[in-house]
């Protein structure tokens, strides 16, 4: 009898982390990019960066996708499809502005390859893999399974700018600690709700990991 209550818990458990998993971390990523830009929005609004006109379009796009996000996993966590693939052209459109005005900051700013820091190349790479794992969520948008994971696995490398300045407002001296605690934790939760919902660490999730790290190395060794 214990082992069959358990056995109900268990899978009563894996089906509410099924509906939420992506929500709540979707909430998340939103309240970290709300946060690492909140001088921006509310306590120093007249600082430079947001009299100019690149750095606007560029992170009203970004905030855009991670508003999209939490609705389109919301649409799903209520069973509300038709919503959720009507708003996917949109959320399509503002991939191609964060990407498109991305690309943009990059040129402007630094004027080559070797004028980057490590951290700058790894994060010039991830938008790149953020633009291909989006169109690639878009070719399987009617397989459920990859599509969530290639839209959270990108949003992920979307990560770099926002933990940075998080890092900065809490006074968190040492950065990339802060950087890897928060993204192997996302990564890591990703391995955890795989394994309870398929039996197994899927191949978009582990891929998209090992990808993490080979970009790190190529930007720290090159």
């Amino acid at each position: 009898e214990k082992k069959c209550r358990y056995k109900i818990l268990l899978q009563s458990n894996n089906k509410q982390m099924k509906k939420n998993y992506f929500f709540i971390t979707a909430l998340l990523m939103l309240f970290l990019s709300l946060f690492a830009f909140s001088d921006n929005l509310i306590f120093d609004v007249k600082q430079k960066s947001n009299n100019d006109p690149k750095f606007i379009i560029h992170g009203l796009f970004c905030l855009a996708w991670f508003v999209i996000l939490v609705i389109q996993a919301g649409y799903i966590r209520k069973l509300h499809y038709k919503a959720h693939i009507c708003l996917g052209i949109t959320g399509m459109i503002v991939a191609a502005g964060v990407f498109i005005s991305s690309v943009y900051i990059f040129i402007v700013i630094y004027k080559g390859w070797d004028a980057m820091p490590f951290y700058v190349k790894a994060n010039r790479f991830f938008m790149f893999s953020y633009a291909i794992l989006v169109w690639l969520a878009y070719v399987k948008r009617k397989k459920g399974v990859q599509h969530k994971r290639f839209i959270f696995v990108a949003t992920l490398y979307m990560l770099g700018p926002i933990l940075d300045r998080v890092a900065g407002h809490l006074n968190i001296e040492d950065v990339d600690i802060f950087n890897a605690i928060i993204w192997n934790g996302l990564f890591i939760s990703l391995f955890i709700f795989d394994w309870l919902t398929l039996k197994k660490i899927h191949w978009i999730s582990w891929t998209g990991f090992i990808w993490f790290y080979i970009v790190w190395t190529i930007s720290i060794l090159s």
